[in-house]
C-alpha cells in the first residue's frame, strides 16, 4: 500500500469516526435531556403539586439511572404563582435559552393553556399534569401537549353521576373564576342534567378567596340538595370548612368536591371529611404497585403523594421510555413514540395517550372513610367503583381537536 492510500486510509476512518460521534450526539439535543417542573410553589396548590411535584419528578430521573441514550438527564423547576403571564415568560426562556426538552406540572389551567400553547410554537412537549380544562385536548389541542391525569369532563363523571342517582337532584355551583373552574361546571352540569337533575343557579368566587361566607349563605339559600365546589386545593378546604361551621352540612345539603386532593381530605380532618366521595385517577393504597412506590414517595417527602404528584413521576418516567424507544430526543419522534405506548404502572391502568393529546386511563371514585375505620395518619379514602377510561374521557369521535380534522 503507497503511503498516500494509507494516508487515504486514514483520513477516511477519521472521517467515518466523527460522523459516528456527530450522529450519536443528534441522537440527544445539547448534550443531555432537560426537564422542567412549572407548578404553584407558593399558593392555593401548592400542596397539590409544589415541592411534591418536583421530588416526584427528580425519583423518575434517578429511576432511569439518571441518563438516557447515554447522555445526562437534567431537572429545572420553577413557581409559576398560578399567572398564565408568569408561567409563559419562564416556559419561554426555558426553552429559548436553557434548551429544555420537556415541561410538566403545569397546575392551573389559564397557566397550562398558555404554555402548551407557547411551547407548541417552539415544537417543544408538554405534559400537563395539574390542569383540569378540556380546552387542552380540546379546543386548543396542539400536536404536542398532552394532558395527563385528569380533566373536567373525567371528574364528574364518577362524582355527579354517584351523588344524582343517591337523591341529590338539585345543584348550586360555587366556581373558581377563571378557565377550570367554568370548565368543570359545565362538564358537571351536563351530567346532572343528563341523569335528570337541575342546576339551580350558580356564584363565581375568585382564586384564592380566603371567605367563602357570602357564597355559602347564596348557595344555602337556594334550597339546592347540592352545593357543589367547582374549585380545588385551599379553595375547597376553606369552603367546606365554612360550610361546616355555617351548619349548612347539618341542615341537610349536600357538599360535594368536584376536585378533591388526599392533601385536601388529610387537611380537613376526617370527622369532617367523613363520607366526601369525589374521582381521582390516583390512590396509595390502592394495589401493591401503588403502595409500593407511594411507600418510597413518603420516605423522601414525609407525605403520601397527590394525584398530581404520582402522576407527575408517571409522565417523566414515560416520557424517558419514550426517549429511549424512539433512540432521540427530537419532539416530533418522542411525540409518536408516546402515542404507540401503552401505560400501565402504579399510577395508570389501561393508558393510552390519544392523537389530540389526551391520555385516557381508568379513573376512581372514592369515598373518605369515618374517623372510626381508619387505621392509620393516611388511611384516608375507599375506592368505591373503577370508572374505565372509555367511560370516564370524551370519546375520540366526539372531540372537537381541530387535529383530528387535517
Amino acid at each position: 500500500m503507497t503511503i498516500r492510500a494509507v494516508l487515504t486510509a486514514g483520513v477516511v476512518a477519521v472521517l467515518m469516526c466523527a460522523a459516528g460521534a456527530a450522529s450519536a450526539a443528534d441522537k440527544v439535543s445539547d448534550g443531555d435531556v432537560k426537564i422542567g417542573v412549572l407548578t404553584d410553589m407558593s399558593g392555593v396548590y401548592s400542596a397539590i403539586g409544589g415541592k411534591g411535584a418536583i421530588a416526584a419528578a427528580q425519583m423518575a430521573i434517578d429511576d432511569a439511572g439518571g441518563e438516557v441514550l447515554g447522555k445526562p438527564i437534567k431537572l429545572v423547576s420553577a413557581d409559576h404563582q398560578n399567572k398564565a403571564d408568569v408561567g409563559s415568560t419562564i416556559a419561554r426562556k426555558w426553552i429559548d435559552t436553557e434548551g429544555v426538552d420537556m415541561i410538566t406540572g403545569l397546575l392551573t389551567s389559564s397557566v397550562a393553556l398558555a404554555v402548551q400553547h407557547l411551547a407548541a410554537d417552539k415544537r417543544t412537549i408538554t405534559i400537563t399534569i395539574g390542569a383540569g380544562a378540556t380546552e387542552l385536548t380540546e379546543q386548543q389541542c396542539t400536536k404536542y401537549g398532552i394532558h395527563y391525569a385528569y380533566d373536567t369532563y373525567s371528574l364528574p363523571v364518577g362524582t355527579a353521576t354517584a351523588v344524582v342517582k343517591n337523591g341529590g337532584k338539585t345543584w348550586f355551583f360555587i366556581t373558581a373564576d377563571y378557565a377550570f373552574g367554568h370548565s368543570l361546571q359545565n362538564n358537571t352540569t351536563k351530567v346532572v342534567e343528563a341523569l335528570g337533575g337541575k342546576v339551580l343557579g350558580s356564584v363565581q368566587a375568585p382564586l384564592s378567596t380566603a371567605d367563602f361566607s357570602s357564597y355559602l349563605l347564596q348557595a344555602k339559600s337556594s334550597g339546592a340538595d347540592v352545593i357543589a365546589l367547582a374549585n380545588a386545593g385551599q379553595d375547597t378546604i376553606n369552603a367546606i370548612k365554612e360550610a361546616k361551621a355555617f351548619g349548612i352540612i347539618q341542615g341537610g345539603q349536600q357538599i360535594v368536591g368536584m376536585l378533591v386532593f388526599i392533601s385536601d381530605v388529610k387537611s380537613l380532618g376526617l370527622k369532617t371529611a367523613q363520607g366526601l366521595q369525589f374521582t381521582t385517577a390516583f390512590y396509595w393504597d390502592r394495589n401493591d404497585a401503588s403502595r409500593e412506590w407511594s411507600q418510597r414517595y413518603y420516605d423522601k417527602t414525609g407525605s403520601m403523594p397527590t394525584m398530581v404528584q404520582a402522576g407527575v413521576y408517571s409522565a417523566v418516567r414515560n416520557y424517558l421510555k419514550a426517549i429511549e424507544a424512539a433512540g432521540t430526543d427530537a419532539a416530533d419522534a418522542v411525540r409518536a413514540q408516546l402515542g404507540e405506548m401503552e401505560i400501565h404502572d402504579f399510577f395508570a391502568e389501561n393508558g393510552t395517550i390519544e392523537p389530540n393529546g389526551l391520555m385516557k386511563h381508568d379513573m376512581y371514585l372514592v369515598q373518605a372513610k369515618k374517623p372510626s375505620e381508619s387505621d392509620g395518619p393516611w388511611d384516608l379514602m375507599t375506592v368505591v367503583s373503577t370508572i374505565p377510561g372509555d367511560k370516564a374521557y370524551i370519546p375520540l369521535a366526539d372531540s372537537v381537536c381541530p387535529l383530528l380534522k387535517q
